[in-house]
């Protein structure tokens, strides 16, 4: 499946690179909405809670309330897992929270998913040189998303895995990365990060992993009437 992403910053829909630069702003988040309306769920994130620099709180909500979405950015709670899924969050996205300094923190993963259903849960394992990167990509940890997978297996349906190195770069992904994240793991992939060509679009679903776009969308690198009959072919 294709998911569209809106990615939200000082309340307006932008576009980063590497989760550092801002390369462009988009439409409203309406509009956006509007546009992505032919895919049957879009990814959403807020940014500006994932650098715990405040929040767009209320456009999440209204994004929620309106489509089907998944939501990440900033979810470090419990409470703040259990009032997404409130306001209409089909699947919640933690990242940061999910990981300690040499580890899994499986006391909280354990308990978001008590409280919202592990099929709510996806576990954003976002890869920097070979390393899982969390609080907005700031920070690396000493994991490799292809070793910890098996570990948060038990919490989630799924993983969000961003290739950070190529994030909004528009120079293509690693396809082979992502070969060894689907050998790991037979939940949910959900593929990010330097995604460009529908060549790489079509290699991703052939492997049964997902593909989250944002750039290439954007900037009219891939066009959404391109895109939309292949997430028909997969639904």
């Amino acid at each position: 499946m294709i998911f569209p992403c809106i990615d939200l910053m000082d309340g307006k829909v932008v576009q980063l690179i590497q989760g550092r630069e801002k390369a462009l702003e988009a439409d409203s988040p309406e509009e956006m909405l509007r546009q992505f309306a032919p895919f049957p769920e879009i990814q959403v994130i807020d940014l500006d809670a994932a650098m715990g620099r405040g929040s767009n709180d209320a456009l999440v909500q209204m994004l929620a309330g309106k489509a089907a979405v998944r939501v990440g950015g900033g979810v470090r709670t419990v409470e703040r897992a259990s009032t997404l899924v409130e306001q209409g969050a089909r699947k919640v996205i933690v990242g940061t929270a999910a990981f300690t300094s040499n580890g899994i923190n499986a006391t909280l993963l354990s308990a978001m998913a008590d409280a919202i259903g592990r099929d709510r849960l996806l576990v954003a394992a976002d890869s920097l040189g070979g390393h899982i990167v969390v609080k907005g990509w700031t920070e690396s940890t000493s994991l490799a998303a292809e070793d910890v997978l098996h570990l948060l297996e038990p919490y989630c349906s799924g993983f969000l895995c961003t290739y950070v190195d190529k994030e909004g770069m528009m120079r293509g992904t690693d396809l082979e990365w992502f070969r060894r994240l689907r050998a790991a793991t037979e939940l949910e992939i959900t593929a990010a990060g330097g995604i460009t060509t529908i060549e790489e679009v079509r290699a991703l679903l052939s492997m049964n992993v997902h593909a989250a776009l944002g750039m290439a969308i954007y900037t009219g690198r891939l066009p959404l009437e391109d895109l939309i009959p292949l997430n028909h072919d997969m639904i």
